[in-house]
């Protein structure tokens, strides 16, 4: 009876520790804004128009067709804040090189898919919503978070606009907390199995949301095809934490998403 108590009481706080290491944050002053509006992915790009991802006509698209953007921003050698999704410069401009690696005037000098799209500055995008729809900012982090984290609280100081910050690392996340805690944050994720750009063990942690107790989001952004699994589905049950779901294609992935109360983050088709 004795090993049986003993194996029970070790269950519950195992079970215990586990809904602790999820906790969330439950911050509901500002989400009736952020959660009425649908994100463009990288805006609102088409690559058969000439339209490419993160450019400033895409941003420009959407904030004129009444949507907010997801948008994602590096930090350059000489400390810039630019847009664009990849640190590697190959797909997106065709050219050998690191984001992180150059400076603000050279990126200034490649065009983005073939187009003669620059790549924007995250100044050159925030009047583009001020005033407007809100944005969903990813925080691309390459060994560099706490320069990445303070010069974005730095680039949104008087920012005339709403807007939230997501990253996938959540010490990053845990500096974005501790420089302003008043900033709404979310926790990137998806299934990591197989993804050989990470550990495996901290792709268990990272994508069961067993580091939350670190960056203690505000609400956690998960892919669409891995949001059945269970540690989110905890975090919006027992935290009510809020979810965004990404990157939604078609509208029947809007409408499931949609009612299950999550905020989405699109692409390749207009929600209606």
């Amino acid at each position: 009876m004795a090993v049986f108590s003993g194996l029970f009481y070790g269950l519950l706080a195992l079970i215990l520790l586990y809904l602790l290491l999820l906790r969330c944050k439950r911050r509901l002053r500002r989400w009736p804004l952020l959660t009425q509006y649908r994100y463009a992915h990288r805006g609102l790009h088409d690559e058969a128009a000439g339209i490419p991802e993160n450019s400033l006509t895409a941003f420009r698209r959407a904030a004129e067709m009444g949507y907010g953007a997801e948008l994602d921003v590096h930090l350059t050698r000489d400390g810039r804040l630019v847009v664009i999704h990849d640190s590697d410069l190959t797909r997106l401009c065709g050219v050998s090189g690191q984001v992180e690696e150059m400076t603000a005037a050279e990126l200034s000098g490649l065009r983005l898919r073939g187009t003669e799209e620059p790549i924007p500055f995250l100044e050159q995008v925030l009047p583009l919503f001020a005033d407007r729809q809100p944005l969903v900012i990813e925080m691309k982090v390459v060994q560099n978070s706490v320069q990445l984290v303070d010069a974005l609280c730095a680039a949104l100081e008087g920012y005339r606009g709403d807007y939230c910050i997501e990253c996938f690392d959540p010490w990053a996340l845990y500096v974005l907390r501790l420089r302003r805690p008043d900033c709404i944050r979310g926790q990137l994720s998806k299934k990591f199995a197989g993804d050989k750009n990470i550990h495996p063990l901290l792709g268990f942690l990272a994508g069961n949301l067993l580091l939350n107790w670190l960056s203690k989001p505000d609400f956690i952004a998960y892919r669409y095809g891995d949001r059945r699994n269970l540690s989110l589905r905890l975090c919006r049950k027992l935290y009510r934490v809020q979810e965004f779901s990404w990157t939604i294609t078609d509208a029947q992935q809007q409408k499931q998403a949609e009612e299950d109360g999550a905020t989405i983050i699109f692409e390749d088709f207009l929600p209606q």
